[in-house]
């Protein structure tokens, strides 16, 4: 019977995709470093996977402002990885952040020999995490940032206010009893998220810092 392979893409918005593992759930890039890094690992202690990488705009169309290497390679068994990035596009705005993602995409490698004469399913799996580019010099700074959120009402919307440089997102985002989605608002932009009927006017919320990691619960006033 002749092998089957069939490879589709299970994408998944984290830092993990089977036994491969990435070292952050994002990353920031200093737009004055030549590059940064990120690790990749291989937790399981079988498998070989074969890695490609890419960035995309957040369009979603595949971006060549950067430079990763390497794009393709294997992951051996128990073993890690360094994928470095490189910023080669034209320069961005310097009185904000921009915004990118990493994909990183991993196929578990077959044993031929032991699939002999079976259908075999092949899963591709995608990992996608974001890719911040950020201008030195900013005011405030990154951590003084969530507080400077402003919030009104118009329409049946909350309208999120963000006056900062830098994207923020808000993640245990509630109004009164009611939970919210998770938001991220632009710099010097806004969001708006529906109001659920009979909420109140309290928010409270938390935003993920540049470790990926959650801060301490911040209580919004709307005007």
């Amino acid at each position: 019977m002749a092998l089957l392979f069939i490879t589709p893409w299970l994408a998944i918005s984290g830092a993990q995709a089977g036994g491969i593992a990435l070292g952050a759930t994002r990353v920031v890039y200093p737009a004055e470093a030549k590059q940064v890094s990120l690790a990749i690992t291989n937790s399981d202690k079988n498998l070989r996977f074969l890695i490609q990488s890419w960035v995309e705009k957040t369009d979603g169309v595949k971006s060549d402002d950067f430079v990763l290497t390497p794009p393709l390679f294997v992951s051996k068994p128990a073993g890690e990885n360094t994928l470095r990035i490189i910023y080669a596009g034209k320069p961005l705005p310097k009185d904000r952040e921009s915004i990118y993602w990493i994909n990183v995409k991993a196929i578990p490698a077959i044993d031929r020999n032991a699939i002999q004469g079976k259908n075999v399913l092949q899963l591709a799996v995608l990992s996608r995490i974001k890719l911040f580019v950020r201008p030195p010099g900013l005011t405030p700074s990154p951590a003084e940032a969530p507080a400077k959120l402003t919030f009104s009402k118009g329409n049946g919307q909350l309208i999120i206010n963000n006056p900062t440089p830098y994207y923020i997102t808000l993640v245990s985002f509630n109004i009164g009893q009611k939970g919210l989605p998770n938001t991220m608002v632009p710099p010097m932009g806004r969001a708006e998220v529906a109001i659920p009927g009979g909420s109140g006017t309290a928010i409270t919320y938390q935003t993920i810092n540049d470790y990926g990691a959650n801060t301490p619960v911040i209580h919004g006033v709307i005007k």
